[in-house]
């Protein structure tokens, strides 16, 4: 009987830490933080990295304040007055108003990296963010779609594409493996918390990537 208890104790101590750990890659992954970690692997693994360490940074924290910030702070708003429930957004229902007003700040982004003369490529990047985040919005009327990988599903292909173009500072392949097995590690973890099954994570993968794919081969 001892012998049972300690192991159900242990079982119980396994899953704790596999939710932890689930945990806090979804949140380090977090769809919000997605275009700031595109952003950032363009500036400095592709050409773009001999370009002042100064300029970089300040591009990033705009990108970072537009479609992470200024969305947070709005989630929050509307938690505040109760219009949602919760902050996560596990409610499919409740996802309408911040859909909107993140996909106004990818597109936001967008114009801004425009504005900056940043190459077509780079801002091809952040409208095939802007095209998954409508895709996702449409989607969610009627089926439950992840965000999480539809984020990740972007920047693999971006990583792709970056690689297919030469537009590399070195060779992107052990990068690009390393994308996809985080890709693994926060489908996981989504399935750990009991956020999705698999075909919503599948379709989310496959709608970020298709979206930036098809986007960098329009617009570049």
């Amino acid at each position: 009987m001892c012998g049972d208890c300690i192991k159900f104790a242990l079982l119980f101590k396994r899953k704790k830490t596999m939710q932890h750990l689930a945990r806090f890659f979804s949140n380090l992954f977090s769809p919000l933080l997605m275009p700031t970690y595109g952003i950032f692997l363009l500036l400095w693994v592709s050409i773009l990295c001999y370009l002042p360490f100064g300029s970089r940074i300040v591009v990033l924290l705009v990108i970072l304040g537009i479609t992470c910030i200024l969305p947070i702070a709005f989630i929050a708003v509307l938690h505040t007055f109760g219009i949602i429930q919760d902050k996560r957004l596990i409610d499919r229902r409740e996802r309408f108003l911040p859909y909107v007003f993140i996909l106004m700040c990818y597109a936001a982004a967008a114009f801004y990296l425009i504005n900056v003369h940043s190459p077509m490529w780079v801002v091809s990047f952040m409208w095939g963010a802007t095209a998954a985040v409508a895709v996702s919005f449409c989607i969610n009327f009627a089926w439950k779609i992840s965000g999480h990988m539809g984020g990740i599903g972007g920047i693999v292909a971006m990583l792709f594409c970056l690689h297919n173009d030469g537009l590399g500072a070195f060779d992107l392949k052990i990068t690009i493996c390393t994308a996809i097995i985080l890709s693994g590690v926060v489908a996981t973890s989504r399935m750990i918390l009991e956020r999705h099954n698999f075909w919503q994570l599948a379709a989310g993968f496959c709608n970020g990537f298709v979206c930036v794919y098809l986007m960098s081969k329009l617009l570049y």
